[in-house]
């Protein structure tokens, strides 16, 4: 991920950021988070499937897809609109929380459930990194 972060930094002009102001850092740091929640909800979720636990797979792959979803957004140069975004970051948030609220009930008894949870808890609290400094930026109503 860093790479393709740092070939983003360099060919993007300030004018075609994808999100105007953004702090580039923080948007890999949220970047990075998704990917991780991502990978982790897919691995829990084929490991849940294999131990007959349908809603926390289905959970985990629900939020792997938002995870992948929310950071295709990310890259998005045209048709960017600070009000969908955050709708979709609001939305990520709570996929994330509720995945990580489930794959916490088996943490005890399960690896990779613990391990879902936690980058679940990450990238959510890397979404609300984001959204509370791109709400700094927003001009007031």
């Amino acid at each position: 991920m860093n790479m393709t972060m740092d070939m983003m930094k360099g060919a993007m002009s300030g004018s075609d950021m994808p999100m105007k102001g953004m702090d580039m850092s923080m948007m890999q740091e949220a970047m990075e988070a998704l990917s991780a929640c991502s990978q982790a909800c897919v691995m829990c979720a084929d490991a849940d499937a294999a131990e007959g636990m349908g809603r926390c797979g289905a959970m985990c792959s629900n939020c792997a897809d938002v995870c992948d979803v929310m950071m295709r957004m990310m890259l998005r140069t045209n048709g960017y609109d600070m009000t969908v975004m955050m709708s979709m970051m609001e939305a990520c948030v709570a996929m994330c929380r509720a995945c990580s609220e489930e794959c916490s009930k088996h943490a005890d008894m399960a690896e990779h459930c613990r391990m879902c949870a936690m980058a679940c808890d990450q990238a959510a609290m890397a979404m609300e990194k984001m959204m509370g400094s791109m709400r700094e930026m927003m001009p007031a109503s």
